[in-house]
Formats: structure tokens, C-alpha cells, sequence
């Protein structure tokens, strides 16, 4: 099989990744990992000078970067109160998760009645290399994963909708960093995605369609139940 250490998923072809200059999706990574670890505290002002002199680069490519960081919903700007980190709590990753389960069902029933023999060789060569990696690397899988569901929507005629759901994917791939698949979660990820491409070559839309809306749902549960634990522990 084909070496994945290098592995990286690629946004659905015509859709830029960031949609920013290379030093402002630089700041962009940087800042948001500094939101998801706690590193800017929640409701956190964020000052354009003060975030320039940390990272040593001028003011331009942190606007920059905070309006992508805006886009995505971790942070907010308020009039004569400038940027603020939003809190990423359990709401915010119910709001991202069912965006997916409302859009990609349509994704889906569209790629079941339009796939290709070679689209479903490609999703059984991504499903081997997934579980050929079991896991044992998390990264790995985030990108392999990623790559499965962008063969099924990156041809969609309906490029806003592909942006959203990848852009939203992003999104909740870079809060579910810090957490542990659970065994449960993924033999259901192995299984559904094995179904999933049973499916799609048979040409049951209707099937695959409720199979997808499962599939996001329990993947948005997954962090949910994980933004839970920790914050009991916290509390204890």
C-alpha cells in the first residue's frame, strides 16, 4: 500500500484552504491552537499590537488572520470592543456538527447516484490505508479520513456547499485533536465506512443518506461525550 506518513487531505478541488496570504494562515494555525488548548482564555480580548509582537510580524497578516479564525466561529467582534476569543464549549461544536448532518446527506445522495467505478476504487484504497493505520497514528487517520469523505463530495456541482462542509470539517477536526477515539467509536467508523461504500455501489441513495447523517452524528457525539468528561474531571 501506498506510504502515508506524508499524507495530507487536500480541500475539494477550486476551494482554497485558508483563502489567506501564507504568513496569514501561518498566524491563523497559530492563533487557533492557542484558542482550542486554552492558551487565549475564552471571552479573551484579542489585540491586534499585542498579537503582532508576540509573533513577531506586523499588524496586516493578524488582521488577516483573525477575520479567517472569525469565519470559522472562534472569534467574534463586537462594536467598540474589537476581537474576542468565542468559547469553544459544547454548543459550539453541536452548532458545527449538525451543519454536517444537515448538508452532507444531500452531498451524499448526489455521489451515490453520479460515483464512478473509479471513485469507489479510491474510497476502498483510503478505507484500506485506514485501517491498515488502526488508528495507531491519530494524525494520520484525521488526514486519511478527511480524503474518504472528500472523494464523495469534492465533484459536487454546488461549490458553496462543498466549501461549507469542508471548511466546518476543519473546524471540528481541529477541536477533536485533543481527544482519544474511543474503541467503541472506532469499530463504528470501520464499520460505517465499510457500509457506506457497500452502498454507494449498489446505488442505495436513500440508504447511504441515513447511513452519512449517523456517521456525522456520532462523530460530533464522540467530542460532545470527550468536552463532557473533561469537564467533570475539571469540577471534581
Amino acid at each position: 500500500m501506498a506510504e502515508t506518513n506524508d499524507f495530507k487531505a487536500e480541500p475539494p478541488e477550486g476551494i482554497d484552504a485558508l483563502g489567506a496570504s501564507s504568513e496569514g494562515a501561518s498566524l491563523y494555525e497559530l492563533i487557533r491552537e492557542d484558542i482550542i488548548e486554552g492558551r487565549l482564555a475564552a471571552n479573551e480580548r484579542l489585540v491586534v499590537a499585542d498579537l503582532a509582537r508576540r509573533h513577531g510580524t506586523s499588524t496586516n497578516p493578524v488582521r488577516e488572520a483573525l477575520q479567517l479564525l472569525r469565519g470559522e466561529g472562534f472569534v467574534t467582534f463586537l462594536p467598540n470592543r474589537g476581537a474576542r476569543v468565542r468559547p469553544i464549549d459544547q454548543d459550539f461544536v453541536r452548532d458545527i456538527y449538525e451543519i454536517g448532518v444537515l448538508i452532507e446527506p444531500a452531498l451524499t445522495r448526489w455521489f451515490v447516484g453520479m460515483a464512478t467505478d473509479e471513485d469507489i476504487a479510491e474510497l476502498e484504497r483510503l478505507q484500506g490505508l485506514i485501517e491498515e493505520n488502526n488508528f495507531a497514528d491519530t494524525f494520520r487517520h484525521s488526514e486519511l479520513d478527511t480524503a474518504f469523505h472528500t472523494v464523495m463530495y469534492q465533484r459536487h456541482y454546488n461549490r458553496h456547499a462543498a466549501e461549507l462542509w469542508w471548511k466546518h470539517r476543519e473546524v471540528l477536526r481541529a477541536v477533536s485533536r485533543r481527544f482519544n477515539f474511543t474503541l467503541a467509536r472506532r469499530a463504528a467508523i470501520i464499520r460505517e465506512h465499510r457500509e457506506l461504500i457497500a452502498l454507494v455501489k449498489s446505488g442505495e441513495v436513500d440508504k447511504a443518506a441515513e447511513l452519512i447523517a449517523r456517521h456525522v452524528e456520532g462523530s460530533g457525539r464522540h467530542v460532545l461525550e470527550h468536552m463532557r468528561a473533561r469537564s467533570a474531571a475539571r469540577a471534581g
